[in-house]
């Protein structure tokens, strides 16, 4: 029986859940602002209303007749209708005028009249400014109880401060003044709908701007969550280092935005190379040109110590170009065999004609002989030996190594065919220990086809290679009877593509560059002049000067 499998269920976007934060932190902040702003709002009111109370008890203190009612018989009749105009025009919640025995002169309600006053008095008696939040028989309430002095005392006239006393006078009553806290309850929620709207707007404004932000996250994030971005940080970085070619990725304004292993080798790519120009690293122009702007595939290029097979092209995303990546084989080794394959095909070239030769040379001395002229035949056969053992002794004697020395006797072979006159001359020791003999073959087989090539044309082919060095050093130089190079050709010989062929096509313009780099790496370098035959001359230096 097959087993049923529940779908994996998909994770919630960064996008998403960005906003969900977003939007709870949003609401957190307003709330708690919307507590604070109540929390001082409600302060606020409560000490304008200390403030009020003690401002109106003492304007009351102070009022004349109060004291005309303090020396009559009766104080309740003068005061009551006063202390209730005052209470109506303040809007305070109760005036109480009363002795300094607590007996109440005035107060809202008739039936409190000449009753204690329930409360404390703090230090009023002692002529100073007393304010408390006390429930009395109007409710709860903030009251303050200011002392009346003595008339022509001088606190009669005077203000004394909010908890200041004047003991000099004495005090012949008390007035308290209070506000209920029903009252500054209903100021409060007045205030806090103000509160609440402006609450409100904040939070619009925060979920507003919280979508907008999601909403730009989301195409950054391309709506994946964060274990999928997580995983495919983690996959793409494994293959990245994990493939065998240099990758680079370009952005469109010619920056690197990343390089895996292989391609920091293949470049010597510093580590901060990550947003970084292509022009600021060093690289070969032409490199630098194609990886920014021209898209090719399969193009050859010489670096510091390597040839690299560089493909460019394009990346999209939704149909919109962001940028390149360039790949990066290393073909050093296959080009050195290349060139090695070349010589052996050279070489087996020279062999076939050497044969067809050999063949007609045969005929002859066998007609010689079949003509009854065995001698004629014999002086033939010697002088043909004569001239290939010398050419032979000539080339292994100027070089000691075997690989280099069957380069030179095929390249000379490959002339002759060509009606070309190849001359070896000077000496390279057989202890020559630089490079090895497949730089040898790279320098002088890559500065041979070129001269064979340049004299194809020429009424008078001729060809000149000198060499002469030391065990730690080399001069191998190169001549020909060809048009030469002008000295702007000469400045640009050695960079790759540069070709004088009119039909080279992309594999030709490539063997000077390696030459250039075999000299580089070996601690030489090359120089491009005139021949004494008329032509171009190459000189390579291979190794430390002596």
């Amino acid at each position: 029986m097959p087993v049923l499998t529940r779908p994996r269920r998909r994770e919630q976007s960064v996008a998403r859940q960005v906003l969900v934060l977003q939007l709870i932190a949003v609401l957190v902040l307003v709330v708690t602002a919307l507590a604070l702003a109540t929390y001082d709002a409600r302060t606020d009111i409560r000490a304008s209303a200390r403030d009020e109370a003690v401002s109106v008890a003492r304007a009351v203190a102070r009022a004349p007749v109060v004291h005309e009612a303090i020396d009559t018989g009766d104080p309740t009749s003068l005061l009551q209708p006063f202390a209730e105009s005052v209470r109506v025009d303040t809007g305070v919640d109760f005036v109480v005028i009363m002795d300094r025995d607590r007996t109440r002169w005035s107060h809202p309600s008739v039936e409190q009249l000449g009753k204690k006053f329930i409360g404390n008095l703090g230090g009023a008696l002692e002529g100073e400014v007393y304010t408390e939040e006390y429930v009395g028989t109007l409710g709860p309430s903030i009251r303050a109880i200011v002392p009346v002095f003595a008339t022509g005392a001088p606190g009669a006239t005077g203000a004394t401060g909010a908890t200041g006393s004047n003991a000099a006078a004495p005090v012949v009553a008390l007035v308290a003044v209070g506000i209920t806290l029903t009252q500054l309850d209903d100021l409060l929620v007045d205030e806090f709908w103000d509160i609440v709207v402006a609450a409100l707007a904040v939070l619009l404004v925060g979920i507003v701007g919280a979508g907008l932000i999601a909403q730009r996250l989301r195409r950054q994030t391309h709506g994946m969550g964060e274990r999928e971005i997580t995983r495919m940080y983690e996959y793409y970085n494994a293959v990245l280092h994990a493939v065998r070619e240099g990758l680079l990725l370009i952005d469109l304004e010619g920056r690197v935005q990343l390089v895996n292993d292989e391609a920091r080798r293949l470049l010597s790519l510093p580590d901060d190379v990550v947003g970084r120009s292509l022009d600021d690293l060093g690289l070969p122009p032409a490199l630098v040109q194609a990886a920014s702007g021209e898209r090719g595939a399969d193009e050859v290029y010489v670096t510091g110590d390597h040839v690299l097979v560089a493909s460019s092209s394009a990346a999209f995303w939704d149909g919109k170009e962001v940028g390149a990546v360039v790949t990066l084989r290393d073909h050093t080794e296959l080009q050195a065999v290349t060139g090695e394959l070349d010589t052996v095909r050279g070489l087996t070239e020279s062999l076939r004609a050497q044969t067809h030769e050999a063949a007609n040379r045969l005929h002859t001395v066998v007609s010689l002989i079949e003509m009854g002229r065995p001698d004629d035949a014999v002086d033939f056969v010697t002088d043909e030996l004569k001239v290939a053992q010398m050419l032979t002794d000539r080339v292994v004697g100027a070089v000691g190594d075997p690989v280099v020395a069957a380069l030179l006797l095929g390249k000379s072979a490959e002339a002759a065919e060509r009606g070309i006159s190849l001359t070896v001359t000077g000496e390279l020791p057989a202890s020559f220990d630089v490079g090895s003999p497949r730089d040898l073959v790279t320098v002088l087989g890559n500065l041979v086809d070129n001269a064979i090539d340049a004299v194809a044309g020429s009424a008078e082919k001729r060809i000149v290679v000198h060499l002469e060095g030391s065990p730690t050093h080399a001069r191998l130089v190169v001549g020909d009877s060809g048009p030469g190079l002008t000295p702007e050709e000469a400045a640009h010989a050695l960079e790759r593509g540069w070709t004088t062929k009119a039909d080279a096509g992309d594999l030709h313009g490539v063997g000077l560059a390696l030459v250039s780099q075999v000299a580089r790496r070996l601690g030489g370098g090359v120089t491009i002049g005139r021949s004494d035959l008329g032509g171009a001359e190459l000189v390579v230096v291979l190794g430390e000067q002596p």
